[in-house]
C-alpha cells in the first residue's frame, strides 16, 4: 500500500509572499483605476470603466474567494484558506469602490436622486443589500470574532453563498438582459454552488430522517390505553 501523502503545507516566508503579492495586484489595480480616472486616461467615458471594472472584478474575487473551499478539499490541504479571508475583505473593498464611484462620480453626491434611484431601480436595492451582508462578513473576520460567537459566526459566513447570487442579479439587471455576458456568471455560479447546494440537500435530508425517528420512537414509547 503506497504511503499517504502529507497535506501541502505552505512556509510562512511563502505564505507571507502569496499575500503580498494578492495585496500588490489587488490593490495597486484599485488605485490604478482611480488614478487612470482622475487623469482622464481611462477612455471616453471614464465613471462608466470605473463602475464596470469595479463591479466585475468585485465578483471575479468573490468567486475566487468562493472557489478556495473546494480547491482545500481537493488537495486535502488548508493552505488554500489561509487566503480567503484576505480575498474576501478585497472583495468588500471592490464591492465598496463600485458604490461609491457611482454616488461620488455618476451622481454627484446629490442624496435626493440617490434615493430616487434605489426607488426606481430595484437592481441598487439588491446590490445594497449584497455589500450590506459583505460589510457583516468583512466586519466579523476577525479571529477574535470568530471564537467570540461560536456557531453563529459560521452561520453569518454562510451568507457569503447568498451574496453570489444577489450580485449576479445585480449584474444582470444591470446590464438588462440575463444573456450575452451575464449568462455565463450565471453558469460559473451554478457550478460553483451546485457542490455546497448538494451538502445542503443532504444534511437537511439527515435531520429530516432523525426527526422523523425522534417522532417514531416517542409514539413507540408513549403509553397505549385500550
Amino acid at each position: 500500500m503506497a504511503p499517504r501523502k502529507a497535506p501541502l503545507r505552505l512556509s510562512p516566508w511563502l505564505r507571507r509572499s502569496i499575500k503580498s503579492v494578492i495585496h500588490v495586484v489587488a490593490l495597486g489595480y484599485l488605485v490604478w483605476l482611480f488614478y487612470a480616472g482622475i487623469t482622464d486616461t481611462l477612455g471616453p467615458d471614464p465613471v462608466d470603466t470605473l463602475l464596470n471594472e469595479t463591479g466585475i472584478w468585485a465578483i471575479h474575487l468573490l468567486f475566487i474567494t468562493l472557489l478556495l473551499s473546494p480547491l482545500a478539499k481537493q488537495m486535502r490541504s488548508p493552505a488554500p484558506i489561509q487566503f480567503r479571508r484576505m480575498l474576501g475583505v478585497y472583495v468588500f473593498v471592490y464591492a465598496l469602490a463600485h458604490l461609491s464611484t457611482y454616488i461620488l462620480f455618476e451622481l454627484q453626491l446629490d442624496m435626493a436622486l440617490v434615493l430616487s434611484e434605489l426607488i426606481s431601480r430595484p437592481y441598487i436595492v439588491v446590490g445594497m443589500v449584497a455589500l450590506l451582508l459583505l460589510l457583516a462578513l468583512t466586519a466579523t473576520s476577525f479571529k477574535v470574532l470568530q471564537r467570540k460567537m461560536g456557531k453563529r459566526w459560521q452561520q453569518l459566513h454562510n451568507a457569503i453563498y447568498l451574496i453570489l447570487p444577489l450580485t449576479l442579479l445585480h449584474f444582470s439587471w444591470s446590464q438588462k438582459t440575463f444573456w450575452q455576458e451575464p449568462i455565463w456568471y450565471w453558469l460559473a455560479g451554478i457550478i460553483v454552488l451546485a457542490p455546497r447546494a448538494k451538502q445542503w440537500l443532504i444534511t437537511y435530508k439527515k435531520k429530516r430522517s432523525r426527526k422523523q425517528a425522534k417522532k417514531s420512537a416517542a409514539k413507540a414509547n408513549s403509553p397505549q390505553y385500550p
